[in-house]
């Protein structure tokens, strides 16, 4: 950690969770247990990020095409989910995480909206590290629900279509009120987003690790934050110096 940078931290930190099925396969497991390593991974990443002073994390933890996949796994990662609050939400407080939700949850089990609404409110008034889950979240579906926001905003004459911009739009999306991501981390070696915050990966620096979900600890993610810190951010510009 003494290597990283304090004052060129990432504010806002995006991870696609890619891999859980793989690493289980390799060691002829079940994908279940795929996916429970892929819990503790996420344990420590949390743990770290909370220690660095990151001020957001955004975890891809299921997808709106992930209801594709066989029932029983669904089932699953909605257990796991539910379990993943229960057990943690105690810890989480003390440290002063503030949880979040972004996605379609009303579509989400019952047990998993109730053990999700609780976690929200028990920790609605912490100061420190958001972790922002995305749960039956599509980039494409968000873009055209805020699309459908702004257009009864004008409809109902609250909004005058020569002032919407980029910014009036961000404030139609579930990350209204968030910093869009500054590193965007992708694990098993995988080139795709995904469906993943279209909107608000435009200008993210992205690193992609080989490693597959479980196997990411607390060096991966220093690396990648040490990676990140070598970039040179531009936003479309260029430096004159």
């Amino acid at each position: 950690m003494d290597q990283i940078a304090p004052e060129r931290l990432p504010r806002h930190i995006a991870i696609i969770m890619d891999g859980n099925g793989r690493w289980a396969q390799k060691r002829a497991l079940p994908r279940s247990m795929g996916h429970r390593a892929g819990v503790e991974a996420l344990r420590k990443v949390v743990k770290t990020c909370s220690t660095l002073g990151i001020k957001v994390l955004t975890v891809y933890a299921f997808s709106t095409e992930n209801w594709s996949r066989p029932k029983d796994e669904v089932g699953v990662l909605m257990t796991l989910l539910t379990e993943y609050l229960k057990k943690e939400l105690q810890e989480l407080h003390q440290n002063n995480v503030v949880i979040r939700a972004i996605g379609g949850i009303v579509d989400l089990p019952r047990e998993a909206q109730r053990e999700l609404e609780n976690s929200i409110k028990r920790t609605s008034n912490n100061t420190g590290l958001i972790l922002n889950l995305a749960l039956n979240y599509g980039g494409r579906s968000e873009i055209i629900n805020a699309v459908r926001t702004v257009c009864k905003d004008v409809l109902s004459g609250k909004q005058q279509i020569e002032a919407i911009d980029e910014e009036q739009f961000s404030n139609a999306l579930f990350t209204r009120g968030l910093p869009d991501p500054d590193l965007m981390i992708r694990t098993s070696g995988e080139m795709r987003l995904s469906n993943f915050l279209l909107w608000q990966l435009a200008y993210t620096e992205i690193v992609v690790i080989e490693d597959l979900w479980p196997d990411f600890g607390e060096k991966t993610l220093i690396d990648a934050i040490k990676t990140y810190q070598k970039r040179d951010r531009r936003f479309g510009g260029i430096h004159t110096d």
